[in-house]
């Protein structure tokens, strides 16, 4: 299957980055101990020449789905970073199912937040898990839909009264949003449930569909939200987004600035709050 000439140079910058991260090969002390292969290296490993290796880095090359798992048991990479090669390269992932269940340490990860707002999502942006200071905000309210739980839909359909943005950070958390969903898309082309929620925002939303047909390059993600929290005060949080690889989620964290009325205000409404310190929900989230 051809992709296009993003798609290989994408593929290509990919395969750069993942290189120079690798961990070098065994053997005898060379005094190099830098991370990252070079090319004849990966080349040896991967059974190509350091040619073909160069000119796929430049994206000049379209690699067979064996070469791209060559590449990758070259590399030792893990099954994220294999599956979005495979995708760029226009191969469909192996299983094509987006994980949906959070280990021990990721729910652990909600814990040591504590008083820190914070939910973990798939990369569908479906919320698995949310800790109890997100609760705390009034951010666990259902409506009756059935994605409730997702952030991309209520983002784009259903958007929260209770969270408002600027028209600058409301444009680029969109943005990021949809980033990361068509990314999502890529990387996992069997998935029913991933393509039924993609067709909806898409029919349903036109902010969503322009940003779909014409995504922006998303470097980082910034976001910042006024939250009314239960007792009608409004709280300024800025919001980062880290990557929980080992089960392929993503974590939303939530803070104020240091020392500031806006802290202040939050650790109020999180004392004085009563519930779990973490609560698993379902797919069906908080925007």
């Amino acid at each position: 299957m051809q992709t296009g000439a993003m798609s290989l140079s994408e593929l290509g910058a990919a395969v750069r980055r993942l290189r120079e991260r690798a961990e070098p090969p065994a053997g005898p002390r060379t005094g190099r101990r830098v991370r990252g292969l070079r090319r004849e290296e990966l080349a040896e490993l991967a059974g190509v020449s350091a040619d073909y290796v160069r000119r796929l880095e430049q994206g000049r090359r379209h690699p067979s789905a064996g070469v791209v798992t060559a590449i990758a048991r070259a590399l030792r990479i893990s099954r994220a970073d294999y599956e979005r090669l495979c995708a760029l390269a226009g191969y469909a992932a192996t299983d094509g199912q987006v994980p949906r269940e959070a280990g021990s340490a990721a729910i652990r990860l909600l814990e040591r937040f504590g008083g820190t707002p914070a939910f973990l999502t798939d990369r569908a942006w479906n919320v698995v898990a949310v800790n109890g200071a997100w609760l705390a905000l009034g951010g666990g309210a259902a409506t009756g839909s059935g994605r409730d739980w997702n952030v991309a839909w209520r983002t784009f359909r259903d958007a929260r009264g209770e969270i408002s943005r600027t028209d600058e950070h409301q444009a680029g958390f969109r943005a990021a949003l949809a980033a990361r969903l068509r990314d999502t898309h890529l990387r996992y082309p069997a998935d029913e449930g991933l393509a039924g929620l993609v067709d909806e925002l898409r029919s349903t939303s036109r902010a969503f569909d322009a940003l779909w047909r014409a995504p922006e390059t998303v470097s980082a993600y910034e976001n910042r939200a006024v939250f009314r929290t239960p007792d009608g005060e409004d709280v300024a949080l800025d919001g980062s987004l880290l990557d929980v690889p080992g089960d392929d989620l993503m974590a939303v964290i939530l803070t104020a600035a240091p020392s500031s009325p806006d802290a202040v205000r939050l650790a109020e409404v999180v004392r004085a709050a009563r519930g779990p310190a973490v609560l698993r929900v379902g797919q069906a989230g908080p925007g």
